[in-house]
């Protein structure tokens, strides 16, 4: 039973603070839409934007009292760690380059996170935070939200269950039309500091949505990408950064697969794709149409299994909350890891001290490091005429 609760009655929320994600931003909205989802949480504290002017405004504008609302995180992470009704967790949310700075100095303070992805700008600064992760013994949940959806859990339990016989290809494509032109250079805040290494890391493209179907792929199949070999392209002229990946992949248990990642493929909205090809079956499933799961047994016909029928899994049903014919989301998907972070936090809470569990059903720390070090393993082997490179283990 959580700290505060008495038998009958549910837990409090968990105290929840904020570091970026003020007006104007997309992803701070959706982590506080996630957040809220299941009453889970309360937003109470929050740095929301870079100037004192805009993260007073963003604060107010979210309810939050005046002296909780604060003017930089390292202020929020002392403040909020003395206070014996400080935040609990806090969600970054941040570009790429703030990520490691301030989840270091929410850990120093004893206060769980939950980051946005990329984990980092850099494996190096990944490989430190997830040390210091592994020293605190705190919740680091990192949000890879396309692995909360109910299809992909099933997906998931049926690679897990053999279901497809022996894994052999694993093909994942993430392709989005918004960067065909150069909208970073007309203000477009979202395209602005992703378009700048200083701000989003050595990886454009590949580091933005390539982690995502990197960490789909081996979340579903199983299998770790153990060498690569990429083409990274910048076809806007001017731009930085890559706009497109091709990847070749060699995984572990012998399975062979290619990812593509563009944000230059006009008539893509967010068409994240993940194929899986085994010796006895394969599936196929769709960011866009999230409720259904291709299932092609070997010499059989092809069958679409919808989430919230009988034909869905125990491993779908636990993470749906309406009934078939209902669909579920993006904001869904994010609020199953919301509401799994929220189940470790409250462990954590019940016992009094901060260490959690070690079993976790959402991505963490662990996983940030593996899509820096794929992100730097593209560039490398893109920068050396596309030459194979070894994944670290």
């Amino acid at each position: 039973m959580a700290a505060g609760s008495t038998p009958g009655t549910a837990p409090p929320p968990i105290r929840l603070g904020m570091v970026g994600g003020g007006e104007g931003a997309f992803i701070g909205a959706v982590h506080r839409y996630a957040a809220r989802l299941d009453g889970d949480y309360a937003l109470v504290a929050g740095a929301l934007a870079a100037t004192p002017e805009k993260a007073r405004r963003s604060g107010l504008a979210l309810g939050l009292a005046e002296d909780r609302i604060y003017d930089d995180y390292a202020h929020m992470a002392v403040a909020e760690a003395a206070r014996p009704d400080g935040i609990e967790a806090v969600a970054i949310v941040t570009p790429n380059h703030l990520h490691a700075p301030v989840a270091t100095a929410f850990l120093q303070a004893g206060i769980h996170v939950i980051c946005d992805k990329p984990v980092t700008a850099t494996a190096a600064e990944a490989q430190a935070l997830r040390d210091l992760v592994e020293r605190s013994g705190l919740v680091f949940a990192l949000t890879h939200n396309y692995t909360g959806y109910a299809m992909v859990r099933h997906a998931r339990q049926m690679v897990q269950d053999g279901a497809l016989g022996r894994i052999r290809v694993v093909q994942v494509e993430y392709p989005q039309d918004w960067l065909a032109e150069p909208i970073e250079r007309s203000g477009n805040k979202q395209a602005d500091w992703r378009a700048d290494p200083a701000r989003a890391g050595a990886g454009g493209c590949i580091g933005d949505i390539g982690t995502h179907a990197l960490q789909l792929a081996e979340f579903v199949s199983g299998q770790q990408a153990t060498a690569i070999c990429a083409e990274l392209t910048s076809f806007v002229d001017g731009r930085l950064l890559d706009d497109n990946a091709q990847v070749m992949l060699r995984y572990s248990d012998g399975a062979r697969g290619t990812l593509w990642a563009s944000q230059v493929a006009p008539g893509h909205a967010n068409d994240l794709r993940l194929r899986i090809y085994g010796s006895s079956g394969g599936i196929e499933w769709r960011q866009q149409q999230p409720d259904e799961l291709l299932w092609s047994p070997l010499g059989q016909p092809t069958q679409i299994i919808r989430r919230g029928t009988p034909a869905a899994n125990a491993a779908a049903a636990r993470v749906s909350r309406l009934p078939g014919g209902h669909p579920e989301g993006y904001i869904e998907a994010f609020g199953t890891l919301y509401r799994e972070i929220a189940d470790h936090l409250r462990a954590a809470r019940a016992r009094g001290q901060a260490k959690a569990p070690r079993d976790s059903h959402f991505p963490t720390v662990a996983d940030g490091l593996r899509g820096l070090q794929f992100v730097e393993a593209a560039v490398a082997s893109s920068r050396a005429g596309g030459c194979w490179v070894t994944m670290p283990a």
